[in-house]
């Protein structure tokens, strides 16, 4: 299957999760602070469903396309492109949790606060890109599963959407501005997922969907073992962490086995 007319959808999708950071920018019209055992159940479901998918599907069908020294070989290049882009965005800017931001009690605070808000959604707009790949690349290959991981990655951008939002609300009292900003930073996603179609249709073979399968089950492993996870326990909820991994892979796994 070449998937290629699944373009359009997987497209769609691809901006569905890019832009869930809105959603966290809306929550933060709400509430001060999202509740936390809330949170960290969701992403573990995410973690769980981006951990399963990748190995039981992803990799799977891959290697069944090119072989298993290829699929691998493809998985661990995208485990060190996702891990590069890490190391690139400096760890203070690139927040995977959403510790301090509570309101700055000096108005002196403003400007470095806004500075810093900026830096944080340049970070996660470049981090998201390869994200945007990921959604892309498994849609075009399996619309189902292609829904599963956009809305895994929804999950993990809504925090992300509030670590950007909160601190510009904070900084300029704007609570318009601040869902502006926080919605851009997720605008890379989709781009992500623009490029990388742009880049594979011209060459798009079963092979090189393959290849791009197994790349991308190792940036939703990386992901999962850098981002969610710590992030999920970082909050003191570790049996509802597990409680939630289960629930997601159980979730992909019975969707695998009815379709």
């Amino acid at each position: 299957m070449d998937g290629s007319g699944n373009v359009a959808v997987a497209l769609g999708l691809t901006l569905l999760a890019g832009l869930s950071t809105g959603i966290g920018s809306t929550i933060a019209y709400f509430i001060r602070r999202p509740k936390i055992v809330y949170l960290s159940f969701s992403l573990g479901v995410s973690a769980g469903v981006m951990v399963y998918v990748s190995f039981m599907e992803l990799l799977p069908s891959a290697a069944d396309r090119v072989g298993e020294a290829l699929s691998v070989l493809f998985f661990f290049l995208g485990i060190a492109f996702i891990g590069l882009v890490d190391l690139l965005v400096p760890e203070r800017e690139n927040p995977h949790n959403l510790e301090g931001l509570e309101e700055p009690e000096k108005p002196d605070q403003s400007h470095a606060l806004m500075r810093t808000s900026m830096m944080t959604a340049l970070a996660i707009g470049i981090h998201n890109f390869p994200e945007g790949l990921a959604a892309f690349a498994s849609a075009l290959s399996d619309v189902r599963l292609g829904l599963f991981i956009a809305i895994a990655l929804a999950i993990h951008n809504i925090p992300e959407g509030i670590a950007v939002s909160m601190p510009v609300y904070y900084a300029t009292g704007n609570k318009n501005k601040a869902f502006v900003y926080s919605f851009l930073s997720g605008i890379s996603e989709p781009v992500g997922a623009l490029v990388g179609y742009l880049l594979l249709m011209p060459f798009l073979t079963p092979t090189v969907l393959a290849g791009t399968l197994a790349f991308v089950a190792g940036v939703m492993i990386y992901i999962s073992l850098d981002e969610l996870l710590p992030m999920a326990h970082s909050y003191g909820h570790g049996h509802l962490v597990i409680s939630g991994i289960v629930l997601g892979m159980l979730a992909m796994a019975i969707s695998l086995l009815m379709l």
